[in-house]
């Protein structure tokens, strides 16, 4: 919004031409996003504490958390996704199509968050709506993003997966594209959602993965610099690098209170949102291994789960103590902030691994 208002300012005084540069949209956008999520944090939370919508503790969950965190607000997520929707809209091109298909994942995967917790608390339970409902809807919108960008690509490039550390490597998709978004958003979304279980432990990685996508983007939607690196140029994703900076700017603001002792919690409504919001940025910059590589404790939460389950299932024994395998952690007697910086310490080396390829190739 504020791109073509300044934009039109232009015309009277060139000085206002310096808004339209992207790299300060996006120190812009990020500052914006985090100024607004301290703002409104102590809104919502005192609005959550005020209507009793607490954090509901799983009954197989650790004994401690019964105590620990049964009075902490959920719902935090409200706060992340205002900041990052208002902060895109006023620093970004809103006439770039790839800006209207993240806002359209992180609300429409936040009003799946959204019905999720709400309902908890209605019944007071830790379940919230079926999981067969929810990977209904969840699919339902990855499969809405993947078509549109498969119908609307206008570069056999959009369709292709790439690897990195092998310049080489291009494999075209075609149709196949997809069903493999579907399952990268979805994966994502649930895997972020796994990992949010304690104070702080999900933010930071999305906020160290959002950094490195802006990065990424502003890399790729560069002619020059991305062949002078030999990636793919994609014209129009350097505008994802705003609302990749959106995030980490909302994400600083919303860890402020999110930071243990946390004094409220993203509930659903940030974790499923920013879990799909993260893959469809590297679905749209052709990342989605890089994503993975970054997104390593994500991956191992997940992994943590469908391991316990199924070899339980099978063999009616557990291999961890308990799933997902910060859990594990806990019941072997680790304090909950190590856990919490260790994990937060891997996702940083992983991102500076997946930073790496940009240049070794």
């Amino acid at each position: 919004m504020l791109y073509y208002f300044f934009d039109y300012l232009t015309s009277f005084y060139s000085g206002f031409d310096v808004f339209r540069y992207l790299t300060l949209r996006i120190i812009l956008a990020s500052l914006t996003a985090l100024a607004i999520s301290l703002i409104i944090g102590p809104i919502i939370i005192n609005k959550l504490i005020e209507k009793k919508l607490y954090q509901s503790i799983r009954e197989d969950g650790p004994k401690s958390h019964i105590t620990s965190k049964a009075d902490i607000p959920s719902m935090g997520g409200i706060i992340i996704i205002i900041s990052i929707v208002l902060s895109t809209i006023l620093w970004s091109d809103i006439l770039n199509k790839n800006i209207w298909i993240l806002l359209f994942v992180l609300l429409s995967f936040g009003s799946i968050g959204f019905y999720d917790d709400y309902k908890k608390f209605v019944y007071s339970s830790s379940d919230g709506i079926s999981g067969k409902t929810k990977l209904f809807y969840q699919i339902l919108f990855s499969a809405v993003v993947a078509s549109y960008i498969f119908f609307t690509s206008t570069n056999q490039m959009e369709m292709t997966l790439t690897a990195p550390f092998f310049k080489n490597f291009a494999l075209y998709l075609g149709i196949f594209f997809i069903p493999w978004v579907i399952i990268v958003i979805t994966g994502s979304s649930n895997a972020v959602n796994l990992t949010d279980g304690l104070d702080g432990l999900a933010i930071l990685p999305c906020i160290l993965i959002a950094a490195a996508f802006v990065l990424f983007a502003y890399v790729e939607g560069n002619f020059n610099i991305a062949n002078y690196l030999l990636i793919p140029y994609l014209p129009g994703v350097s505008e994802v690098s705003i609302f990749a900076s959106a995030i980490v700017g909302s994400g600083l603001g919303f860890l402020w209170y999110n930071s243990y002792p946390a004094e409220i919690f993203m509930g659903d409504v940030g974790s499923l949102s920013l879990g799909a919001s993260l893959a469809s940025i590297a679905v749209l910059l052709r990342l989605e291994i890089i994503y993975a590589i970054m997104g390593g404790v994500f991956v191992a939460e997940a992994l943590s789960v469908m391991i316990q389950v199924s070899y339980y299932k099978i063999y009616k024994k557990r291999i961890f103590l308990m799933s997902p395998i910060h859990h594990h952690f806990e019941e072997k007697g680790w304090p909950e902030p190590k856990i919490i910086v260790r994990f937060w310490i891997i996702t940083f080396i992983l991102v500076l691994i997946a930073l790496a390829s940009l240049k070794i190739r």
